[in-house]
């Protein structure tokens, strides 16, 4: 079993998957996107993490044309969580961008939000159902300015086949895997795409990109996960920097 709950008042189960893990994308920045709303919901996701083993988690707010988020407010935000949270999961900031005309801006601008623990990385994310305008190109500028991009939720994108995944993952382009996928929160072919990427060791990152503690608790179950996927999840864990 992975791990098992359905309500923050009910026992939780650790199985240990989780142990040291690192959480590398969420949406538990309060009021900031469509993720988590509330303070106290913030709260209730990192009490959470903490029964279930996790050590520390990237706060990945969504900057877009359509949530202009500004790393200043952003950064005042994150600090509010910090002084509110007294636990013992270890908080990072950083951003997931869509590639849009708002990102091209803040490449241009050097306005980013990295993640990792070097400042040298850039999560990054484009519509589900097409890409962006000179997608390769967009990925090898972020690589031109000193940055490794890591896409997130690959398995995602209805629009990418076999070929793209191939040629990502030659191009140095780290893939971010969403556990929820593999539970078949998003649908068949997500699933299906994510235990392809999983097998043939494409994943570097795994994250939640939790929105909603709900939703988290119900779909990460044992009857979700195949058994041979899961013992590959602290194989990823243990192989970042």
């Amino acid at each position: 079993m992975l791990f098992s709950f359905f309500s923050t008042k009910k026992k939780l189960v650790n199985t240990g998957i989780f142990n040291g893990a690192t959480d590398w994308h969420s949406h538990i920045l309060p009021g900031v996107d469509d993720g988590i709303q509330t303070l106290e919901d913030s709260l209730d996701v990192l009490d959470c993490y903490e029964k279930i083993g996790v050590k520390e988690v990237w706060l990945t707010p969504h900057i877009m044309e359509d949530i202009p988020n500004t790393i200043e407010d952003l950064r005042e935000r994150f600090q509010e969580l910090q002084e509110a949270y007294q636990g013992t999961v270890k908080l990072n900031l950083a951003a997931e961008n869509m590639m849009d005309n708002l990102f091209s801006e803040r490449l241009e601008a050097k306005e980013l939000l990295p993640i990792g623990p070097k400042g040298d990385h850039l999560l990054v994310e484009t519509s589900y159902y097409q890409p962006p305008i000179d997608l390769y190109g967009t990925l090898e500028r972020v690589k031109g300015l000193g940055y490794t991009p890591i896409l997130a939720h690959p398995e995602r994108y209805r629009y990418m086949s076999d070929t793209d995944y191939n040629y990502l993952y030659s191009k140095g382009v780290k893939l971010q895997m969403n556990l929820m996928s593999l539970a078949g929160v998003y649908g068949d072919s997500a699933q299906e795409k994510a235990q392809m990427l999983l097998s043939k060791g494409y994943y570097t990152f795994f994250g939640s990109d939790l929105h909603h503690l709900p939703t988290f608790q119900k779909a990460i179950n044992a009857k979700a996960l195949k058994k041979d996927i899961v013992d590959q999840l602290p194989r990823i864990q243990n192989l970042i920097f």
